[in-house]
């Protein structure tokens, strides 16, 4: 017999009764039914129960354990009582009556239970991390995520991708966020950079002629956290094709996400259509780019049956250039206490409120009310209501203004009203391509810069780089599913000359354009195939699959919200010594 154990706590059954057997694990917890010891005895594998009264050898043992006191066990395998059977454990139908216990490793009073799930904060949870594990439901998602990992690996190799690495130290690529630089000791004053991503590296994959690339790729970003972002960083299954269009690029990645969430889901539906939606109409139906098309409330421009109108707000707002109305419509919302709750909504948003028509039952029949219908008069409002498709016991909400500055609160608000009025089906993912992104943005210095990735390929090639920057789409693409971003994508631009007028319009000249990215140019002067890719967070497919809201709670040793790891004590000073190596000198905060 092993030294350890003869089984796992998940492995007996009815079939081993009567068996000598060896348990090692963790006390679970512990019960005492008046000299009758109840032990649940708990490893990776599962639970199974161990028994022990006054005539055990090893009771004055067992009595006196700590709840995570690491233990070893012998025992005979025994039937339970049919009335004491727990079936919700594989191993319900047997106990082990302990005839011999060893403790392996003691343990101190806890900082935070494991058994049970109650809610601690986080920064315990964080500083004890390995105690947090221990727990059934962060143990459950570590492993569902170590489960879809190894699904990915093997989906990417039967669709006829190879996995190769990429560096990990290599030089500052601009990728949307702020590189983590790391000093070079052998070459004074200058660093490296972790990667962002394995963008420059996957193109000369393709460039060097091995045609389908993949790797779960880890990427390092210096970024502000949120509850679906790491702050520093994450994994992703990131892959790179050649001679392919935006098309092709869906036909090979569709059926490995698809094939994921009906594996992982937990019997969720997978919705079969995934529209191609463009980033304008998002924006305009949905308030974001990563839309989640589980809630059916779409918005509209309004802004005809205002201009000019009574309701001197609005009317006056669109005496302005560029400016807009849009309306939110609430299905079953119509009622003064609803628009009262999401008037307080927008005030927690900094708005001064949301402007709003509701359909009641009156003395003639259906009526309209609200301040902004009574300025508005009936024939507007009901123009407002053919509109939208609206009738009695419903509502609209407005917003207006120049659409860049309220499009992401009117998004929050789209998700509030059909939260709130349970337009939501939680049973399904729902998944849309978000295509024709703009190359280019203006930014409050006035300065054009990317608005995406910088080595996409702009619609239209150099003849669309010789109008306005700001009216260029790019072959860029993002995948939405439930609200949140997936993959991230696009046709790359492999024709130098290309490249360097995208980047002279964003404010980069040639010289910094060879001495940034030199590598890469260099190689597209020696044939360079037309190739696309994209990159799928795994972090938030798992946590999507484990129906959890916080990305921490998918990965094993997280980063807190100040990406401080409090368990490890990063980040930490570094020596003098480890200073002088590196010549550098830290200066202070006064």
């Amino acid at each position: 017999m092993s030294a350890y154990r003869s089984h796992t706590c998940g492995q007996l059954s009815a079939a081993d009764a009567g068996a000598e057997v060896r348990l090692s694990g963790w006390v679970h917890r512990v019960r005492d039914h008046g000299g009758v010891l109840f032990i649940d005895l708990r490893d990776h594998y599962g639970i199974t129960q161990v028994i022990a009264d006054g005539d055990s050898p090893a009771f004055a043992l067992l009595e006196k354990l700590r709840a995570e006191t690491v233990i070893r066990v012998d025992g005979r395998v025994k039937l339970r009582d049919a009335a004491l059977v727990n079936p919700k454990l594989p191993t319900g139908a047997i106990e082990v009556y302990a005839t011999d216990a060893e403790v392996l490793g003691p343990a101190d009073d806890l900082p935070l239970p494991v058994f049970g799930d109650l809610d601690y904060p986080e920064e315990t949870r964080l500083a004890y991390r390995f105690l947090d594990l221990r727990r059934e439901s962060l143990h459950a998602n570590i492993m569902l995520r170590a489960r879809v990992i190894r699904w990915l690996r093997d989906a990417m190799w039967d669709a006829g991708f190879t996995e190769f690495q990429t560096p990990i130290i290599t030089a500052s690529s601009p990728e949307g966020a702020r590189d983590f630089l790391v000093p070079s000791r052998l070459h004074p004053g200058k660093f490296y950079a972790l990667p962002q991503a394995p963008q420059q590296f996957k193109q000369l994959i393709m460039v060097a002629g091995f045609d389908r690339y993949f790797q779960i790729a880890p990427c390092f970003r210096d970024e502000d956290p949120r509850a679906d972002r790491s702050p520093t960083d994450f994994y992703q299954l990131d892959m790179e094709m050649s001679f392919v269009e935006q098309e092709d690029v869906f036909a090979a990645i569709e059926p490995v996400i698809r094939g994921v969430f009906e594996q992982f889901g937990g019997g969720r539906r997978v919705e079969a259509d995934w529209p191609r939606i463009p980033y304008a109409e998002a924006m305009l139906k949905y308030g974001t780019d990563k839309p989640d098309l589980r809630n059916p409330i779409e918005m509209q421009v309004v802004s005809e049956h205002f201009r000019g109108s009574g309701f001197a707000i609005f009317a006056g707002l669109l005496e302005q250039e560029g400016t807009q109305i849009r309306a939110i419509p609430a299905p079953r919302g119509g009622s003064r206490k609803f628009a009262d709750r999401m008037n307080a909504f927008a005030q927690a948003q900094g708005l001064p409120g949301m402007g709003y028509i509701f359909w009641r039952r009156g003395e003639a029949g259906t009526e309209a009310a609200g301040p902004i219908a009574k300025a508005l008069g009936e024939g507007p409002v009901e123009a407002i209501r053919a509109q939208l498709g609206l009738g009695e016991g419903d509502a609209v909400f407005f917003l207006g203004g120049r659409p860049e500055q309220f499009e992401a609160v009117a998004g929050r608000a789209r998700t509030e009203i059909g939260r709130e009025l349970g337009l939501i089906d939680e049973d399904q993912f729902r998944f849309a391509w978000i295509v024709d992104f703009p190359m280019y943005e203006k930014g409050e210095d006035g300065r054009i810069d990317f608005s995406h990735n910088p080595f996409s390929m702009p619609q239209g090639g150099m003849e669309a780089l010789a109008g306005d920057p700001l009216e260029v789409l790019g072959y860029q693409y993002d995948l939405a599913c439930n609200g949140y971003e997936l993959v991230s994508g696009a046709i790359r631009n492999h024709r130098p000359e290309i490249m360097f007028k995208a980047f002279d319009l964003a404010g980069y000249g040639r010289e910094e354009v060879e001495k940034r990215f030199g590598g890469m140019v260099k190689a597209f002067r020696y044939g360079a195939p037309p190739h696309g890719g994209c990159a799928a967070g795994i972090d938030r497919i798992v946590m999507l699959l484990a129906d959890e809201s916080n990305i921490r709670e998918v990965i094993m040793f997280p980063m807190n919200q100040r990406a401080e790891d409090l368990m490890m004590g990063a980040p930490s000073e570094p020596t003098g010594e480890q200073l002088r190596e590196l010549r550098l000198r830290v200066i202070r905060e006064e």
